[in-house]
């Protein structure tokens, strides 16, 4: 007998603003659904539709740029973090192909005089399109919020103080990711494994990912078949994270998923997503809690920051040499 994997559609509204009964529901059941399938979707999370369409506008007009004006945004020595990143450049781990896409990343900007600000970069300011850069960093602070709400309920599902992860999560080093999966012209051309996205984890505690434009995101279930997420365009889409997992010793499985082609009479149109990535701060201790060691649960993790695992990964997926 096979189990439906189990992703629910939580109201965050009814965690921020409910009563303790109600917040600690929400924690339950988000628990619950992180053991099992690792996916929920979010629904009342204060992100209006017309930003997110403003957002998606704006990600559309930033990849329908000529090739030569997003080169000028390419900046190979931040391993992908700030800026555009072309094609051919990240490769899911241990697959052989570049998956199918190019990107844009944009990350934290530190305003409260956090002396943590002098170690990240700074975003690329792209000048053709005006509005891109404030659209994009509010739906950052929103997403953002939003995980720090997200990961309120996780500590207390895990039995941690509630503010665990704030300290962590506060100008963290959290990477908002405009993905454009480029029209497949010539279907023939490409190699037979070449697929969107290829397999993989998210590095990061958690992901929001916020609509996206077309159907293709598919989650490997604990019984190891693919099954396609179907969200509204207005729903947020919540994973758990490797650097999670990490922390939970597999009690919260970060989630294996990838972006599969489209059927063949779709093949030439585009794809847009725009995942939020929170990571937290690097000097985070990612070493596996004690409350989720036990006989039958060994450490398995050896001991890092989350700026080591981080630097460990980029290198892995080939955006960092």
């Amino acid at each position: 007998m096979t189990s439906t994997p189990y992703i629910p559609c939580l109201d965050l509204g009814s965690y921020i603003n409910g009563n303790e009964e109600q917040r600690k529901q929400f924690s339950d059941e988000l628990g619950r659904a992180f053991n099992d399938s690792g996916f929920v979707t979010i629904t009342n999370h204060g992100v209006s539709q017309e930003l997110i369409d403003k957002l998606y506008e704006n990600i559309q007009a930033a990849f329908a740029l000529p090739k030569e004006i997003k080169l000028k945004y390419e900046k190979p020595e931040l391993a992908g973090q700030r800026g555009y990143t072309s094609p051919g450049k990240e490769t899911a781990k241990g697959a052989k192909t570049a998956d199918l896409k190019e990107f844009w990343q944009i990350g934290q900007e530190v305003t409260d005089g956090d002396p943590v600000k002098d170690k990240y970069p700074a975003n690329e300011i792209l000048e053709e399109i005006p509005e891109f850069n404030a659209v994009t960093m509010e739906v950052y602070r929103k997403l953002e919020d939003n995980g720090k709400h997200l990961l309120r309920a996780i500590s207390t599902y895990l039995g941690l103080p509630i503010d665990y992860f704030d300290q962590h999560v506060h100008n963290g080093n959290s990477i908002l990711r405009g993905i454009h999966y480029f029209p497949i012209e010539n279907p023939e051309a490409i190699p037979d494994d070449a697929v969107r996205a290829g397999a993989h984890e998210d590095i990061n505690l958690i992901t929001l990912l916020i609509g996206a434009s077309a159907d293709g995101l598919e989650v490997l279930t604990r019984n190891n078949e693919w099954l396609p997420i179907k969200a509204h365009h207005s729903d947020i889409v919540v994973n758990v994270g490797d650097m999670l997992q990490r922390l939970t010793n597999n009690k919260l499985r970060s989630t294996t998923h990838r972006v599969v082609n489209p059927p063949r009479e779709l093949m030439k149109t585009s794809r847009f997503s725009v995942p939020f990535f929170l990571h937290p701060r690097a000097d985070m201790d990612l070493t596996s809690l004690e409350s989720c060691i036990d006989a039958a649960h060994p450490k398995v993790y050896a001991d890092m920051t989350a700026g080591e695992y981080l630097d460990e990964r980029l290198r892995e997926i080939g955006l960092k040499k």
